[in-house]
């Protein structure tokens, strides 16, 4: 079908309106459909768009049976939702429309075939058009539209991403920025892989790009892994083809820069989570963070929050969360239904919303809820004051080798994060918070962790376990009941008798070690030069090992051996470290010159 006059899904948009027909928009995740009518719809003098969100309504939502005093006696009268009498011409928008339960299409169906609600006609309250949109994707929705009572009622166009205004939104998006170059790279991709790298995730990987972070990031991940760029069916065996985000991602690394930005796409980001949160923060994003249990991601996030707006963020664990500790509908004096917010929406200043345990929502209503508030920053329709940031914490799918309890989710869901990360326990610096909290005890536990365990131990100690070995150290109580229980009298296989050795004051060589005696290490190191030998292997594992904090209280035996080690191992030192680790070892270099 071909529509004249301008962009073909706002051409449709004004015919619907002007003939008064219902329009159906069927199209794929992430091409600007929703954009569209928010931007189309703003232009027309005097109306409003109503939107929406059909998964995440509750029954109760748009309309309640309630008692209401008339004559001087209670009747029973069908209240409808506040957004539906805005006060003047409006635009209803029912967004994902196919995704919505049983009881919620019944009330759609009502809405798309007479324009009414129960007991309301919307015309009489305003509504000059109506519009359903969705994808058709069955991976994606909850029902097909087979009823041929109700498809009768509708006009329905299918639109692609040519039939939006996307790029003209993302050349304001990037006002300063000519993505001229980056639009001739993903026209000039397949259409499998346009539709995987869809708008709005480009949008993510130019947002990605633009703040310093590796363009990958901007991918979303879907099950647990980073989104593919390939083409299905086109490897060996009908198996998808190659993954080419590293390829098309460069060319547009490229011509981002050829248009005059700074884009370093780093293989590598230091304190990647800090970063991102703070980031976030800057820039008002929602984020992922996908990483091992017990790794620190909650605590980190929460400290960077505060750091950044002077207050704790608001909390929501999902496997505790119900749909009532976000809002509920009430009946309001004017005889509309209202959704009360849960307190800590409305308190004044701004904050930032932490989900914890994100693939493990509750129940499907709770999570359809949570999703309007990281697609639209708005709960029952309404904005969320002073909101700067939104960050979700999840873990894979698998750890250990083990199927972990989490729910799986769509391409759609998952690409409404502007950042995507995936995280390992060593790029959360939990470390140092059991350092700060518990001193001594925590250091020899974590030198034992660095040092005398392989690499699959050290999975299965997280720090949550090394936390509980060290509140357990000097209670009486054996330490092996701080591992994971596996069952059946089995705990993770990881033996404790080095770690108690090490409690017990066995002798280990650790900073404390070098620092009590300067003299006799600086003596062995300058005998060994810079062919290295046992006395330098040593003093390089702990340096190398040790905390910046532990280093800051040694840094006279930092500043007297360090100096004496030969060039190669000094360079690990600065190369590839982050920025604090950088200027320290820089300042000791600089001073022993």
């Amino acid at each position: 079908m071909s529509m004249p006059d301008g962009p073909r899904l706002a051409r449709f948009i004004d015919t619907m309106i002007e003939l008064g027909i219902t329009g159906q928009v069927f199209g794929e995740h992430g091409i600007g459909k929703t954009s569209t009518f928010f931007d189309h719809v703003r232009r027309r003098e005097d109306t409003a768009l109503v939107y929406v969100p059909a998964a995440n309504l509750t029954p109760d939502d748009l309309l309640v049976n309630a008692p209401v005093r008339q004559d001087g006696e209670l009747v029973l009268r069908q209240l409808i939702m506040r957004q539906l009498k805005p006060g003047r011409p409006f635009v209803l928008l029912i967004d994902d429309s196919l995704q919505a339960g049983a009881t919620i299409q019944s009330q759609l169906m009502q809405i798309a075939c007479d324009w009414t609600l129960g007991e309301h006609d919307l015309r009489a309250l305003g509504c000059v058009g109506v519009f359903l949109t969705d994808n058709e994707t069955l991976a994606e929705t909850a029902a097909l539209r087979t009823d041929p009572a109700v498809l009768d009622r509708m006009a329905t166009v299918r639109v692609a991403a040519a039939d939006t205004a996307w790029r003209a939104a993302l050349s304001r998006r990037f006002r300063g920025t000519d993505l001229t170059g980056v639009f001739r790279v993903w026209a000039s991709l397949p259409a499998e892989l346009r539709g995987l790298l869809s708008p709005r995730t480009l949008e993510h990987v130019l947002d990605c790009a633009l703040a310093g972070f590796p363009l990958a990031w901007g991918l979303p991940l879907v099950d647990g892994r980073r989104l593919p760029l390939a083409i299905s069916g086109d490897g060996k065996g009908g198996r998808p083809g190659d993954d080419r985000a590293p390829e098309i991602l460069g060319r547009i690394a490229a011509e981002l820069r050829r248009a005059g930005a700074d884009v370093p796409d780093p293989a590598h980001v230091p304190d990647a989570v800090r970063r991102v949160v703070r980031t976030a923060v800057e820039r008002r994003w929602a984020v992922l963070v996908q990483g091992p249990p017990g790794c620190g991601k909650t605590e980190v996030v929460k400290e960077v929050v505060r750091d950044e707006l002077g207050a704790d963020p608001l909390y929501f664990s999902l496997p505790v969360t119900n749909v009532e500790d976000l809002c509920a509908p009430v009946p309001t004096l004017d005889g509309t239904l209202d959704n009360l917010l849960s307190g800590p929406f409305l308190e004044p200043g701004d904050k930032a919303i932490v989900w914890d345990e994100y693939n493990r929502p509750k129940d499907k209503a709770t999570f359809a809820r949570l999703m309007e508030v990281t697609q639209e920053w708005s709960l029952a329709g309404r904005r969320i004051k002073g909101l700067r940031a939104q960050i979700a914490l999840q873990n894979p799918p698998y750890y250990l080798g083990r199927k972990l309890l989490v729910s799986r989710n769509t391409i759609a869901q998952a690409s409404r994060f502007t950042v995507s990360l995936e995280i390992e326990p060593d790029d959360i610096p939990a470390n140092e918070w059991l350092i700060t909290r518990y001193g001594g005890v925590a250091e020899t536990v974590l030198e034992w962790w660095k040092n005398d365990i392989d690499d699959e131990g050290r999975q299965w100690m997280t720090k949550r376990t090394l936390e509980r070995l060290i509140r357990l150290h000097g209670t009486g109580l054996p330490l092996d009941i701080a591992k994971m229980y596996l069952g059946d009298g089995d705990y993770a296989p990881v033996p404790l008798t080095a770690l108690e050795a090490r409690l017990a004051q066995s002798q280990v060589t650790g900073l404390r070690e070098l620092a009590a005696d300067l003299d006799g290490w600086e003596e062995r190191l300058r005998a060994a030069g810079d062919e290295g030998s046992d006395a330098t292997d040593i003093v390089h594992r702990v340096f190398a090992n040790a905390e910046l904090s532990q280093l800051s209280g040694h840094v006279e035996a930092a500043a007297r051996l360090a100096p004496l080690l030969p060039p190669k191992l000094k360079a690990t030192y600065l190369f590839g470290a982050d920025p604090d680790r950088q200027r320290f070892w820089t300042g000791v270099f600089m001073g022993g010159s």
